[in-house]
Formats: C-alpha cells, structure tokens, sequence
C-alpha cells in the first residue's frame, strides 16, 4: 500500500514539516487543525467561528483523501480553557451528530495565542 500526503496549503504546513493528513490504506489520519482560514490566514476571535472553520478545513482534507466528515471514528478536542468548551457544542452537534465518534477533549496549551480550538480526527476512506 502507499502513502498519500494531503496538503491544504497552509504555510504552517511547510515550516513545521507536517502534512494536513496522511492516508495509509483505508485510515485518513488528519493532523491537529485549527481555526484559521488558510486562504487569506485569518483566524477569527470566536471560539464558536474557529470551531466551525476548523470543521470546514478537516472536511477539505477528508475530501481530498476520498473521505468526509461521516467517515470520522475518532476525534480530540484540544483547548487551552476548558471553561469554553460547552460553547462549542452545537457546532460539533451540527457537524458529527449522527456520526457520533469516539471522542476526547484536552486542554493544552495552543503554538499561538489567537488559537482557541483545535480539533485531530481519525476516518476511514470510503471503499
């Protein structure tokens, strides 16, 4: 089997020496990804608007490796205040609630401070 390495593009991505995800047969391997909007670097000051984004930037990288958000089986949560995750919740129900994945969440410091969520999934590509 090879390996597939799935870029979004990010500069992060190149000065880090990451890939976005890694396919290794039917396992889409999606590394941590945060809330910015890699077309322009933005991020927003949200959590919630950083929850969806973060969503949005996975679900390009599932695609890209013939995968999506339904085909998620595990995810992490990570943030820095753990006060703030409550807040999260209707858009992780918007986005896995019948998909429902085995999940964790952690609190972690984050490499940059406008970050306030980043989300790590594991999905299985579609046959």
């Amino acid at each position: 089997m090879t390996r597939e390495r799935i870029s979004s593009g990010s500069t992060f991505e190149q000065q880090i020496a990451y890939s976005r995800a890694i396919v290794d047969g039917r396992w889409v391997f999606v590394s941590g990804t945060t809330g910015f909007d890699y077309t322009n670097m933005t991020i927003s000051e949200d959590l919630t608007e950083q929850t969806k984004q973060c969503l949005k930037n996975i679900e390009e990288a599932l695609v890209k490796a013939e995968s999506g958000l339904q085909d998620v089986v595990r995810v992490l949560y990570i943030l820095p205040n753990t006060e703030k995750f409550e807040k999260c919740w209707p858009v992780l129900r918007e986005y896995f609630g019948t998909v429902r994945p085995a999940a964790t969440m952690i609190s972690a410091g984050l490499s940059d401070s406008r970050m306030k969520i980043e989300i790590q999934v594991t999905a299985l590509k579609k046959k």
